[in-house]
């Protein structure tokens, strides 16, 4: 076939470990032969945050507001071990954080649902989409560590140079700190990116926190949801014939392993990213979920929702075989390629996207996986592939479904 010809770039953040070795199987196996890609590349790796003091991670945010479209590889967000490993010039932030914060959008995880891999749980008929939001809390966190005895405050000083001030916590020896923090901005998007997300889908909300021990922080967020439900979009939602509520997180969690799915489950952002690895490995596995970052003034980033692999990194390294699974990160690719086919009326680009996700599905469902799939299917012929196998085997699945 022609390769399609693309009019606008994505925005590519390229990653780290297995996961980058597989985007680069990706490209050559799965995209270059069928699109003249067009992409404004931008290398997320630990070693070039390093190199450029994480600016790199700044600048690729700003190109994905330029765009409107980003696909993101996984990335390493370095703890003391990496520090020594990558020798870093300092602890570096989450980039996800940091793309988030920038963009200030919600976080879209749905797992995706094959042939042959039931739920673990097993009234889930339906999938559960998290929506996560994207900004502060502890991805956005300053930290202390209190060397002995000592007060610890909270303090906040207006413009006008008022103090308020609360003590922490009198430290009888060493002890840690941490400082959060939220905007009602970022929250107030964060609501309507949900609710309008419910409404485009026609599937129910749950929104869930703690209020009853963050009396302040949690309870803002309780609040802002339910002011903007009833002021903006009841009456849309009782058109629909959808609900929202609200609950516990530890009540949310106890209902939806009850549930039958089919809704969107809200959390802050913590909340969101454990929830959220919680439902796709029970839906499967961490490699079979889809992920999109909205930001209200409609940019789309789509990423792997699950880490860089790194324990299949380091077997690469040493020559070794893996069994890596590639669907996320196909996805990622499949999710930024359709929304920019949409927005550059570019319907050849849509259909490429579609029948790529078909022939990774259909791949699987004719019996050929990746380890962690094989060992989880109901499917009784299975052929186990290693990382690049499976890529290939997905690729003369798109033959046919091209011809």
């Amino acid at each position: 076939m022609e390769k399609i010809t693309m009019k606008v770039p994505l925005v590519e953040m390229d990653g780290d470990e297995m996961t980058r070795i597989l985007w680069q199987m990706i490209k050559e196996e799965l995209l270059l032969p069928y699109i003249d890609l067009k992409t404004e590349y931008y290398d997320l790796g630990l070693k070039y945050r390093n190199e450029t003091n994480d600016q790199v991670t700044t600048d690729s945010a700003l190109a994905a507001k330029k765009y409107g479209v980003a696909v993101k590889c996984a990335t390493i967000t370095p703890n003391a071990a990496r520090m020594e490993e990558y020798d870093l010039k300092e602890m570096y932030k989450s980039p996800n954080g940091t793309i988030r914060a920038i963009l200030d959008g919600t976080v879209f995880r749905t797992p995706i649902v094959v042939k042959g891999i039931s739920p673990c749980v097993k009234n889930w008929e339906k999938p559960i989409t998290l929506a996560r939001h994207a900004y502060g809390d502890v991805y956005k966190n300053t930290e202390i560590k209190a060397p002995g005895p000592g007060k610890a405050y909270l303090v906040f000083e207006d413009d006008n140079g008022n103090v308020t001030k609360e003590l922490i916590h009198e430290f009888k020896g060493a002890g840690i700190l941490q400082g959060m923090h939220n905007t009602e901005k970022s929250i107030r998007s964060f609501a309507k990116s949900c609710f309008n997300f419910a409404l485009d889908t026609k599937q129910d909300l749950w929104f869930a926190t703690k209020d009853t021990i963050s009396k302040k922080y949690d309870h803002t967020f309780k609040d802002i949801f339910a002011e903007i439900y009833e002021t903006e979009y009841k009456s849309a939602f009782e058109a629909a014939g959808i609900e929202y509520f609200y609950t516990l997180i530890d009540d949310a969690v106890a209902r939806v392993m009850k549930a039958k799915g089919g809704f969107i489950w809200a959390c802050k952002n913590y909340d969101g990213d454990v929830m959220s690895d919680m439902v796709s490995s029970a839906f499967g596995s961490l490699a079979m979920m889809t992920s999109v970052l909205v930001s209200p003034d409609g940019v789309y980033e789509y990423e792997a929702a699950h880490g860089t692999v790194q324990r299949h990194y380091y077997k690469h390294l040493k020559g070794e075989e893996t069994s890596t699974n590639s669907v996320a990160t196909i996805f990622a690719w499949t999710g930024a390629l359709r929304k920019r086919g949409e927005l550059d009326e570019l319907p050849e680009l849509v259909r490429f996207a579609d029948c790529l996700e078909k022939a990774t599905l259909q791949t699987i469902e004719n019996g050929k996986m990746t380890k962690d799939l094989a060992l989880i299917t109901s499917l009784t012929e299975v052929t186990v592939l290693n990382s690049q196998e499976f890529i290939r085997a997905i690729r003369e699945t798109l033959e046919s479904l091209l011809k």
